[in-house]
């Protein structure tokens, strides 16, 4: 069992050490266990996202939901409007023992289009942005770094738009949304979009 250590004494170690860490109340599994680390990543529907990081041997957890908005509590209804800020994310807990954040990071560019701004294929809207959240300050420089290399590579024509910004609040999917693709296999969607991106995606996974 993990021995859980007050909240308020882990933030003030933290201040202590000068690390830039973005604490709230959705890190809880992080806090409890010492070998697991959180990101937010924003790739389009998190339909699809979800399912593309549950394939990655050493993910802990990922759970679709929604942040980087302006009100809390925010419905997919709402979110759908493209009116609340907030984009469609999925929060991956992973163990840095066992994945590395650039494996992370590289499944992460090439599971979407990152220089389509506010797209991912028929998705369109700000909702649907390419965003990376992180949530300390090393995430954040291995992933301005990984992003200006995919930039320098050639691999896209047009400039890549992926936004970096710390993570705020995530505020969990409706739960007819979790573990969507493993539910609801023979839905259309599934089918067609989901299902042929993770068989191009194997390689990655398990080269």
């Amino acid at each position: 069992m993990f021995k859980i250590f007050p909240l308020a004494a882990f933030v003030s170690s933290l201040a202590i050490l000068g690390h830039a860490v973005s604490v709230n109340s959705n890190e809880s599994a992080r806090l409890m266990n010492t070998n697991t680390a959180v990101v937010m990543f924003g790739s389009g529907c998190f339909w699809c996202s979800e399912a593309v990081f549950q394939q990655i041997p050493g993910v802990i957890s990922v759970k679709s939901g929604y942040s980087g908005g302006n009100i809390k509590n925010p419905t997919y209804e709402q979110v759908c409007t493209g009116n609340t800020g907030h984009a469609e994310v999925v929060q991956v807990s992973y163990d840095p023992l066992k994945v590395s954040f650039e494996s992370l990071l590289e499944m992460f560019w090439a599971s979407h289009d990152p220089t389509t701004l506010n797209r991912q294929g028929a998705d369109v809207g700000s909702q649907y942005r390419s965003v990376i959240f992180y949530f300390e300050a090393d995430q954040k420089l291995v992933a301005e770094k990984s992003k200006q290399s995919l930039d320098k590579s050639g691999k896209f024509k047009s400039p890549v738009v992926t936004q970096i910004a710390p993570a705020g609040e995530f505020y969990p999917a409706e739960d007819y949304h979790a573990d969507y693709f493993n539910k609801n296999k023979s839905a259309p969607y599934c089918r067609f979009i989901i299902a042929p991106k993770l068989e191009k995606l194997k390689k990655i996974t398990h080269p």
